[in-house]
């Protein structure tokens, strides 16, 4: 079925795919069926060999405001275990393409932790990023307090977490949570040409890289290290590490097939 809230378009550029959140009126709020839909594409783009990154973007005005509190407010703790949301969440996070988050306006609640959620983010100037949850009688649960401190680190994200207060694109990239920083016009192009980049790559060593950089959030250091090791040595029974560093020797590019 086509999609409700959301727009795909699997080659808006070469080898990059675009998933662009689409209920405006609602400042793309994220409700049950609008994260199933991304949660759907996901997986499906993530199928796709003439796939290589993907950019996750909204508009200029609002990557995601929030969840959609309207559709939540009623709820009973039991309603939302059964619901049980977060699968959805989980399924996106298991992508194993690059994915790379591009920001504009607000990124608030859900929003910013759906960025978060991508492994990179490219942000407009206009950009805001926060977790208000607390402010409506609750606090974040779809990664927030997880992801947030990672990222700039306890005290910062305490403040967030605690005061509701946002952020503004500059104090996020200085804060190390988003990549750069544009003007809003060109957000999505930046966003475009940082996937492009990823894309020229091989796909059997960028899905390895990743793995092996998101193990460095789940494990001590020895672990990590000995996760890396197996990945680095698994690239060698690629075609593309062959092409690779045959490419290097003859001083020509790489064609990487994915295999």
């Amino acid at each position: 079925m086509t999609p409700e809230f959301i727009l795909v378009t699997p080659q808006a550029r070469p080898r990059v795919a675009l998933i662009q959140l689409n209920r405006p009126k609602e400042l793309n709020a994220l409700n049950l069926q609008l994260m199933q839909e991304v949660a759907a594409a996901l997986r499906q783009l993530d199928q796709d060999p003439e796939v290589r990154a993907i950019v996750l973007a909204g508009s200029e005005r609002a990557f995601a405001a929030g969840a959609d509190i309207k559709q939540m407010a009623g709820r009973t703790a039991i309603d939302m275990l059964l619901i049980d949301q977060f699968t959805i969440w989980d399924s996106i996070r298991r992508t194993t393409k690059p994915l790379i988050a591009a920001v504009s306006g607000f990124a608030l609640g859900g929003g910013c932790e759906l960025a978060m959620t991508c492994d990179m983010i490219v942000a407009s100037e206009t950009a805001q990023f926060g977790q208000p949850e607390i402010r409506i009688g609750t606090m974040p649960g779809a990664g927030g307090t997880q992801r947030l401190t990672r990222a700039i680190g306890k005290a910062r994200a305490m403040e967030m977490v605690l005061t509701g207060q946002s952020i503004s694109a500059a104090e996020a990239a200085q804060h190390g949570l988003v990549n750069r920083v544009v003007p809003v016009g060109q957000f999505l192009e930046e966003a475009f040409r940082l996937a492009g980049s990823v894309a020229q790559m091989s796909p059997v060593a960028a899905r390895l890289a990743k793995e092996s950089v998101n193990r460095a959030f789940e494990t001590h250091l020895d672990e990590g290290l000995h996760f890396e090791r197996k990945n680095f040595y698994l690239t060698f029974a690629s075609d593309d590490q062959k092409e690779g560093m045959a490419a290097f020797v003859e001083k020509r590019p790489a064609d990487f097939k994915g295999r």
